[in-house]
């Protein structure tokens, strides 16, 4: 098992991951057109792995894409007093079905949260899914109450 930052070469495997994950968890997606979903997460994904904004962990096992987990770094404004450190959002967190429950989504978070130690951020957050709460406290994540959020109308 391989784990790295994602490349141009993936994009295909990660476009089709990102449908199955949707469509997996919501049935009703399934009947939204490929090609359009296609075209949009593969300009994205050009845009990501090229980026400073985007890092994109993927488990690779002969070739295959796994398991993999977006990080998007939030810049913060700088404050008097202290080095400014940007922190880190976690998204799309998805291992396909057949290696799930193997310890690869693990394998491939603890590599990010060395990662997030070794570059100095100064925290990660993550909305998970109820399933997925005590996968990440078992790596070291501490579960909090929901921030406020706005929605315009």
């Amino acid at each position: 098992m391989n784990i790295r930052l994602a490349e141009e070469k993936d994009i295909n495997q990660l476009i089709k991951m990102r449908w199955d994950n949707t469509i997996e968890f919501d049935e009703s997606k399934k009947d939204e057109s490929y090609e359009g979903f296609e075209r949009e997460c593969q300009t994205f994904l050009e845009n990501a792995i090229e980026s400073s904004q985007w890092f994109i962990w993927v488990a690779e096992d002969k070739g295959r894409i796994t398991s993999h987990i977006y990080i998007e770094l939030v810049q913060k404004v700088p404050r008097p007093g202290r080095v400014t450190h940007p922190f880190a959002y976690m998204t799309n967190v998805y291992t396909i079905p057949e290696y799930r429950n193997g310890g690869v989504g693990s394998k491939v978070l603890n590599t990010i949260n060395d990662w997030i130690k070794e570059n100095k951020f100064e925290f990660v957050i993550v909305w998970p899914s109820d399933e997925a709460i005590n996968y990440y406290k078992k790596n070291g994540y501490v579960y909090c109450t929901e921030p406020m959020e706005y929605f315009p109308s």
